[in-house]
């Protein structure tokens, strides 16, 4: 399949930075993380399928485990032994999972407000909702309300302040990329292994856990789990920022992430 993604930064770099988005997102999202990290780094963003460009899986399996083999052909295809993986959420859960089962692949790990525990959701985005409603998920592939997506986006921000005319846009316009959509809901139709995150444990890369505190989504309760359970691991928590500390608040939240690379 065709993936968009974008390859910055010092090619000579032989540990790249691998940003992966969560649901609903796009590359966009580590937008302003990117500018500032290629400038000493190698840094590769991908829409994941199912979002963005790249649009749905041909096979239409959103399960986890084709995630991980996805991002292990994706690297290998651009000629990527090993590398600094970061996820966000969905991202957060492909990336975890794909050190524990490709350690040799990946040199660091940083995992930001990552899924992957079994937890309750505080509030869920409308789009989540909506996709999962069966007499409305099959209009909803047809007709998407600009103000569905807004009021998604409201829901893992935790100052709508910042949530300006064109961020809506680009999440707007994304999601109308065909194919999208249906993928949304195939997505959240799959049911993950809830007895996975007991490997956890077993990681041993170096790990940053960093999570914005007022999340709604993933509670930071959550992040408690991945520090009391993960060996070698360092515990960030912004506060004042929800699901998506990269976009809500790029500057806080990268210090802890050139903070973690030095280190």
């Amino acid at each position: 399949m065709d993936v968009h993604y974008r390859d910055e930064g010092d090619i000579t770099d032989s540990l790249p930075i691998v940003l992966i988005h969560g649901t609903g997102a796009s590359l966009h999202t580590f937008e302003d993380w990117a500018i500032q990290l290629k400038q000493n780094h190698r840094v590769i963003r991908m829409d994941l399928p199912a979002y963005g460009l790249t649009g749905p899986f041909p096979n239409r399996d959103y399960s986890m485990n084709n995630y991980v083999d996805f991002i292990v052909k994706f690297l290998d295809s651009l000629g990527i032994q090993k590398c600094i993986l970061v996820g966000n959420s969905l991202g957060g859960h492909i990336a975890w999972k794909t050190a524990y089962k490709y350690p040799k692949m990946v040199d660091k790990l940083m995992l930001i407000n990552a899924a992957g525990y079994p937890s309750k959701p505080k509030s869920t985005p409308l789009a989540f909702q909506v996709a999962q409603i069966p007499l409305i998920k099959n209009a909803f592939k047809l007709i998407t309300p600009r103000w569905v997506v807004t009021q998604s986006i409201e829901n893992v921000y935790a100052d709508n302040t910042k949530i300006t005319e064109t961020l809506v846009d680009r999440y707007f316009e994304l999601a109308l990329r065909k194919g999208n959509r249906q993928a949304f809901i195939d997505g959240l139709k799959v049911t993950n292994d809830t007895l996975s995150h007991k490997n956890i444990k077993l990681i041993e890369q170096k790990t940053l856990v960093l999570w914005g505190e007022e999340d709604l989504l993933i509670p930071v309760e959550i992040a408690y789990k991945f520090h009391n359970d993960m060996p070698n691991d360092t515990l960030v928590i912004v506060n004042n920022v929800g699901h998506i500390p990269m976009e809500e608040s790029p500057t806080k939240s990268l210090e802890a992430v050139l903070s973690f690379l030095k280190d």
